[in-house]
């Protein structure tokens, strides 16, 4: 008995589920397996698709314990990982919206302790700040002046200059066969 065996129903279901994928992924797992039944080599299967032969091991053992069904999914899960839902991040940012809109000043500090007793742990200062992102918020500080504003009378005293117009000085020419006297 070889030690890769494969009916020529399973060859048949796995070029179905080939055929019927749109995931590059599992299309390229699926055809490691077409190309083994057609009676390619390990080594050769592994050089034609660019993975390796411990890769090819794992993958066809994967098959056998998991079935098709399984093997033919993609179990890669990206995207959002958030800690609560977009509803409930909602809910705590209304409260401070509230607050926002009666002049009140909001610090992130505060979001994060309303965040952390809601979520039941400590999170980190980041995720709110992205999580205020996420909602629309921006970071507005009050500031009462510029550090480098002139102050009122130096203002009010360069208002009050008069504009004097002269004609510069003669200058040097540009050519060396002339002297400046």
């Amino acid at each position: 008995m070889k030690r890769f065996q494969m009916s020529k129903e399973e060859y048949e279901a796995i070029k179905a589920a080939e055929k019927a994928t749109e995931d590059k992924n599992v299309s390229k797992r699926l055809r490691v397996l077409m190309l083994r039944y057609e009676g390619y080599r390990v080594i050769e299967v592994a050089k034609i698709m660019g993975i390796n032969r411990s890769t090819f091991y794992l993958l066809y053992k994967r098959y056998k314990e998991e079935g098709l069904e399984r093997f033919a999914q993609n179990n890669y899960k990206g995207g959002n990982h958030q800690a609560l839902t977009d509803a409930q991040e909602q809910e705590i940012l209304n409260e401070f919206e509230k607050k926002a809109q009666e002049g009140q000043i909001i610090t992130a500090q505060e979001i994060k302790a309303a965040f952390d007793k809601v979520r039941g742990k400590d999170t980190g200062r980041g995720y709110i700040y992205m999580l205020l992102e996420r909602h629309g918020w921006r970071k507005v500080m009050p500031r009462s002046k510029h550090p480098k504003a002139a102050s009122e009378e130096a203002c009010e005293a360069s208002k009050k200059l008069s504009k004097v117009w002269r004609k510069p000085e003669k200058t040097c020419p540009r050519t060396p066969k002339e002297k400046c006297d």
